[in-house]
This record gives C-alpha cells, sequence and structure tokens, in this order.
C-alpha cells in the first residue's frame, strides 16, 4: 500500500530536540522515526520501524545462511539462572532488578547466555546433537548511569545475540568462523564500514574476542591500526615492553629532599635544578609516577590498587577496568576511578604527592605494598633494572636511581596507559594510528565458563560426561539504525542506503492543480504496482518548500517530483544521495525508478 502522508502518522520538526547531541539522533526525531520516552528509552513510530525491520530482515537472512536457527526469550527474566552464573552479582548497577507481588527477584535481561544454555540443556544430551547455533532477535535493558548519543547508548535496546554449542574446541572455532563471515555479510549489506579489531572478553568471559566498529568521530570505542594490517581495541591492545636491562653496575638509589613537588612537572623542575644528569636533562619519561585507584567490585566494595606507570604517560581508566580483573581475581562489571582523600586517609603508608612503591633502601622507611597491603600493579615498561625517579613514600621525599628488579618488586603487570599514535603494534607491523568507532558487534569464545556454571552435559562419542563448549555473538540492531542515520546524512536530513530505507521512492505533489495530484497519484500506483515501495506526499495545502525539504529530511533513495512540468509531459526525478536530478518524460518515469533501484 502507497504510504500517503495525508494520513501517515509523521510529525517531522523544523528544530532540533533540545537533548540531542549527536546528528543521528537530532534527524531520527526530527523525520519522525523515533520519539523520546524517557532517558534512554524511545518510541519507534512507523517510519523507524520500516527501517528497523529491514536491518533485522538482512541479519534473519544471514542467521539462516549458517544454518542458525531463531528462538525466541522473554526480557523479564527469574534471578535463579543469573545467580547460578554469578552475573546477578556481576552486573553490579548496571542490572535492572525487581520483584513480583509474592516477593521473587526478577531481572530485565541484559543479555540471555544462561537462558539458551539451560534451553539446550533442556533439549539436548548427546553430541550427535551438536553442533547447533540458536540465535533471537529482542530487547534488552542495561541501567546506563548516562544514556546519551539516541539509540546509540541507551537503556532499552534491541540486538540480535545468538549462541554456538559445540562438543570441542575445534567445533567452537568453526561456528566462530561462521559468524565472523556472516557478520561481514550483515554490514556489507548494511552499508555500514567496518573494522574488525582484537578486543577483551571482559565480564563475558571466554579465551578470545573481536570486535566490528564503525569509524565515525563520535564513536565512543576508541581503536588503533596500523598500515601493517594490525587492529584493536584499545583495551586489548599489548605494549611493547624494552628489553630488560643488566642492573649489575647500576649506582646505588639515592633519597633526595624534594619538597613541594606533588607533580611529575616541579619533581622534574626540581631534579634538574638540583641533581642534574651528566648528559642530558630529567624528563617525565624517567619518573615512576604511582596511582592510587579505587576499584568497584560487583559487590560495591571499594579495593584500592597501586598502578605505578612511566611519568609522561597518562593513565587509561578504560584499559585498567577492561584488564584488572585478573588481578584481583574477580569477573564481572568492575568500576575505576582515582582514589579520593577518604581512601587515602584510610591507609596511612600512602603519602599524597610522594608514593612509591615498596622500597627494600633503609632510609626510605615506608613502602606502600609492605605497610598498606595493597596491591601493587605496574606498566609493561617497567623492566628489570629500569632506573626510575619516584616517591620515597615520605613527605618532601623522592628516590633517585630506583632499579626495578633490585630495588622494588610489584605483585603484577597491567596494560594501564593511554595508547599514543606513534606506539609500535605489538606484531611489528608499525606504528599506531588512532580512530573512534561505534561497537556494530561483538563475537566471543566463552568456552565452558555458562555451560560449567549450569551443568550444560551432553555424552560424547565414548558414552561420557563431556561440557558443552560455547559461543556468544552480538549484532545491536537498533545502534545500526544509528550508525546508519549518522553516516548517511547531509545538511538537510538523511540519505539512507537503498537496503534499509523506509521507501524507494518519494513521490511529491507541487503545485494546485487537480491534475497535478492526479498525475502523481497514477505513478504512486505504478510504482508500487511495479514492486516498489512508495511514499507519496499527497498533503494538499502544504508549500512546496515544505514538502521538498520534508523529502530531504526523510531520506528516501528517489525523490519523484510531479509539478509544472506535467505540462510538458515530464516530471523531475532526484538521486537523494548525489543531489542530481533530470526531467523524465512521464511514460518513462517508471521504468527509469526502476532502473535506479536495481542499480
Amino acid at each position: 500500500m502507497v504510504l500517503r502522508l495525508s494520513t501517515l502518522f509523521l510529525r517531522t520538526l523544523r528544530e532540533d530536540p533540545a537533548d540531542a547531541d549527536v546528528a543521528s539522533h537530532r534527524l531520527l526525531v526530527r523525520a519522525g522515526y523515533i520519539r523520546r520516552a524517557a532517558p534512554g528509552i524511545y518510541s519507534w513510530l512507523p517510519l523507524g520501524l520500516r527501517v528497523l525491520g529491514k536491518v533485522e530482515t538482512i541479519i534473519r537472512e544471514e542467521m539462516a545462511a549458517i544454518g542458525a536457527q531463531e528462538v525466541h526469550f522473554p526480557a523479564l527474566l527469574p534471578r535463579e539462572p543469573y545467580e547460578a552464573s554469578n552475573r546477578w552479582t556481576e552486573y553490579g548497577d548496571n542490572l535492572f532488578r525487581l520483584q513480583d507481588r509474592k516477593g521473587a527477584d526478577y531481572l530485565l535481561a541484559p543479555t540471555h547466555e544462561e537462558m539458551f544454555t539451560l534451553l539446550v540443556k533442556d533439549l539436548y544430551s548427546s553430541y550427535k546433537d551438536l553442533p547447533v547455533s540458536l540465535f533471537q532477535i529482542q530487547n534488552k535493558y542495561r541501567d546506563e548511569a548516562r544514556p546519551r548519543a539516541g539509540l546509540l547508548r541507551g537503556r532499552e535496546f534491541i540486538m540480535k545475540d545468538s549462541y554456538s554449542f559445540d562438543i570441542d574446541d575445534e567445533g567452537l572455532e568453526a561456528s566462530y568462523q561462521a559468524h565472523r563471515g556472516a557478520y561481514l555479510r550483515i554490514f556489507e549489506r548494511l552499508g555500514l564500514d567496518v573494522v574488525v579489531v582484537s578486543a577483551v572478553s571482559g565480564a563475558m568471559g571466554g579465551s578470545k574476542s573481536e570486535e566490528f566498529l564503525h569509524p565515525t568521530p563520535v564513536g565512543e570505542d576508541t581503536f588503533v591500526r596500523s598500515a601493517g594490517g594490525y587492529a584493536a581495541n584499545v583495551e586489548a591492545v599489548t605494549s611493547v615492553p624494552p628489553a630488560p636491562v643488566d642492573f649489575s653496575n647500576a649506582p646505588a638509589a639515592q633519597v633526595v629532599d624534594t619538597p613541594d613537588t606533588p607533580t611529575i612537572e616541579t619533581l622534574v623542575a626540581d631534579v634538574n635544578a638540583r641533581f642534574p644528569k651528566d648528559s642530558g636533562e630529567w624528563t617525565a619519561a624517567d619518573t615512576l609516577k604511582n596511582v592510587v585507584l579505587a576499584v568497584t567490585l560487583p559487590t560495591g566494595e571499594r579495593q584500592i590498587v597501586v598502578v605505578g606507570v612511566p611519568g609522561d604517560r597518562a593513565v587509561d581508566l578504560k584499559r585498567i577496568e577492561a584488564n584488572i580483573g585478573s588481578h584481583l581475581e574477580i569477573s564481572g562489571e568492575l568500576g575505576v576511578e582515582a582514589a579520593t582523600e577518604d581512601d587515602l586517609k584510610k591507609h596511612t603508608g600512602l603519602v599524597k604527592g610522594y608514593i612509591g612503591p615498596g622500597l627494600s633502601l633503609d632510609d626510605a622507611v615506608l613502602g606502600s605494598e609492605a605497610a598498606t597491603g595493597l596491591l601493587y600493579l605496574v606498566d609493561p615498561r617497567v623492566v628489570s633494572g629500569t632506573s626510575w625517579i619516584t616517591g620515597a613514600n615520605a613527605p618532601g621525599k623522592h628516590v633517585i636511581g630506583l632499579v626495578a628488579g633490585r630495588d622494588f618488586t610489584w605483585d603484577g603487570v597491567i596494560e594501564a596507559v593511554e595508547v599514543r599514535e606513534g606506539d609500535e603494534a605489538p606484531d611489528g607491523s608499525g606504528p599506531l594510528e588512532a580512530a573512534r568507532g561505534i561497537e556494530m558487534g561483538h563475537i566471543f569464545q566463552l568456552g565452558r565458563k555458562y555451560a560449567e556454571a549450569l551443568g550444560l552435559k551432553v555424552l560424547d562419542k565414548n558414552g561420557k560426561l563431556a561440557t558443552v563448549t560455547m559461543g556468544s555473538y552480538g549484532v545491536g540492531v537498533t545502534r545500526a539504525v544509528a550508525a546508519l542515520a549518522e553516516s548517511n546524512r547531509d545538511d538537510k536530513g538523511i540519505i539512507w542506503p537503498r537496503s534499509v530505507a523506509p521507501a524507494d521512492v518519494h513521490v511529491v505533489a507541487t503545485g494546485r492543480g487537480e491534475e497535478i495530484f492526479e498525475a502523481a497519484a497514477a505513478l504512486s500506483e505504478e510504482l508500487e504496482a511495479a514492486g516498489l515501495e512508495v511514499i507519496y506526499d499527497d498533503r494538499p495545502k502544504v508549500s512546496p518548500g515544505v514538502k521538498f525539504g520534508d523529502a530531504e529530511l526523510i531520506g528516501v533513495p528517489t525523490i519523484l517530483v510531479v509539478g509544472r512540468g506535467l505540462a510538458d509531459g515530464v516530471v523531475e526525478i532526484k538521486d537523494r544521495a548525489t543531489g542530481e536530478a533530470e526531467n523524465v518524460p512521464v511514460a518513462e518515469a517508471v521504468e527509469y525508478v526502476l532502473r535506479a533501484a536495481r542499480a
């Protein structure tokens, strides 16, 4: 049926919504695709649902092509399965929790690993049943502290999540690669450029994961890549450490008075003035900055950790957040922030501005690890034999020439600082370049984490129980709509790729004569009969300028204008993407639009 704007449930807006901070949010609201219901929660209007449905269709087709079968779980789930996997606690404040009238605990699902696992456990019992891949397209819920950017970071969103179940790791690898290929085809069909990057598994767990990032300046994820083909999310980048240094002839460390030097800048200035090098000058890179962090555990408890990093490098809290769980032997969502004054007061061994590692020097009496029992981690650049200027754990005192491995030790190594452009790629493929991107998809080799927690076992070829190994694969469906709008637009509105546009052609009737509206209506019917989806602006008392503005804002790929040219037997057909327009005889208009739609 032709969509007539005179009756379509649609109101376009001339002004940007006040709460919109990215272009896709502004345009999707102004063009009548979505409306805000609450922070991070949106209603979908008829045109928006048409685009959303086409995205879902492409995903379903590519999932079916690799043999995945569709199921559908409820969004409201009981607590018990999430208790078994420990994610009731691990998700922390990001989980929406509620109780029914009888006091039983429920949650709004952020993901469905537990339910997929239990479903397969319920129905399958033999290796002969495997492999199997199941997927759903379902609403998800996460209590984002700061929802922003419209559909890009909301509290309710639609995701395609799929799970593979295999008897062994070889099968998991095959399922993983099948999903990887399907994802590349999905994004190609959607018209979304993506970069596949190595990623950390984080709270999901598992041995391997990759993200599919759509490069855009508004992306929340930073990734790096090299000319030689390396690509990774910054959380997953591994630094290239220097080689260990022979310290057998290194001079003894020296504790010196450095009053009023609580910052790296003041420290470097002071030691250059009073303790100059034999050659050159001290720089921030010669200093070891010991940063005190508070890690919020899934239980809500705060744990204090000290991290030693080169003084010329800024700490990256997201990288620490992604990597610190293994050092604390804790999985789940962890929050990391700078320790507060109250945190420092609870640990008297931490002298603000003069914190150092645990020292084995007679005149440096307070070692942070020895005095407080705090976990002490270092950046990979802190290797045995490297020499540092650092705090002496006493007011107004620093140590010059403190040698790693001789004068202090550490509990572990963590990727803790910002990745810089020009840093060497860990695979030796050249210097790194940084970019921003939107995470469109994420795939994980989960392994046996959830199967073990929930008892998913089947009989193997030898008749013995074997734990099933799993993969997890997600695509942001509503996020894809936003990313497409973000990357396909101009100053007039959205320019949808044909694969997801709400219609193939937007017919606009401009003028007062009945013959114009009759011709436009007839063309609309012919276009639909030819198999095209048509929006027809048949509003009788709306000016041509408003109609043209709405057509460009809505963003259908082809705009067909029936106006004053009708007297000469022609209509104007415009390509929304290029802006090119051509006068075409009325009798040839349908075939012209068909060719454009098939191109």
